[in-house]
């Protein structure tokens, strides 16, 4: 599923972005349910205003929203809360061109949902994105696996369940950040 914030033209090289825990804060086991749930990282809203000014990146979140397909929460209100990330993000001068969403449960198996990259090929039928200079940053080796299924680099985002991935799975990525901050050094 997507939402769109703004299309472009021509060939773009795309910053995807993982959304819980990147952009705003998450903790193993606590979904995001409602608006007031999303408490974003100051660091992320300093680099991506930096980014969305200063480099020439299309801004595409993708995110795995589990909380629906496990009848948590309704697909409307992923939705309105997707929305609110988006306009959140704007109000402080960043644009996202646009944020793709899994909503299935992990046993549905769907082909969007991480480390599948079906969300990636789906923005990449939407936008003409050059994959040789467009990276994926997460905090998650499915973000990681999906980077590489999908041909982009890698960066591995040392904020949210990054510590917890570290401790229980192997995670390859190409570079890794403590924040999105380091992005800048990067890209």
């Amino acid at each position: 599923m997507k939402l769109f914030a703004k299309k472009s033209a021509g060939k773009k090289k795309a910053l995807f972005l993982d959304r819980d825990g990147v952009i705003n804060m998450d903790k193993p086991g606590k979904y995001i349910l409602s608006e007031k749930d999303i408490s974003f990282y100051p660091s992320a809203i300093d680099a991506l205003k930096t980014i969305s000014r200063k480099k020439d990146y299309v801004l595409i979140i993708i995110t795995n929203q589990s909380a629906v397909g496990r009848k948590m929460m309704t697909l409307k209100k992923s939705k309105e809360i997707n929305r609110y990330v988006i306009n959140e993000l704007k109000k402080n001068g960043i644009y996202v061109s646009a944020l793709y969403f899994c909503p299935h449960s992990p046993q549905e198996k769907c082909l969007c949902r991480k480390p599948a990259a079906g969300m990636i090929e789906e923005a990449l039928r939407d936008f003409d994105i050059d994959l040789s200079k467009s990276w994926l940053a997460g905090d998650k080796k499915s973000d990681m696996d999906m980077a590489k299924k999908a041909g982009l680099k890698s960066i591995f985002v040392r904020t949210g369940q990054a510590s917890k991935e570290l401790r229980e799975k192997r995670v390859n990525y190409d570079f890794s950040v403590r924040d999105l901050r380091g992005l800048m050094r990067i890209i």
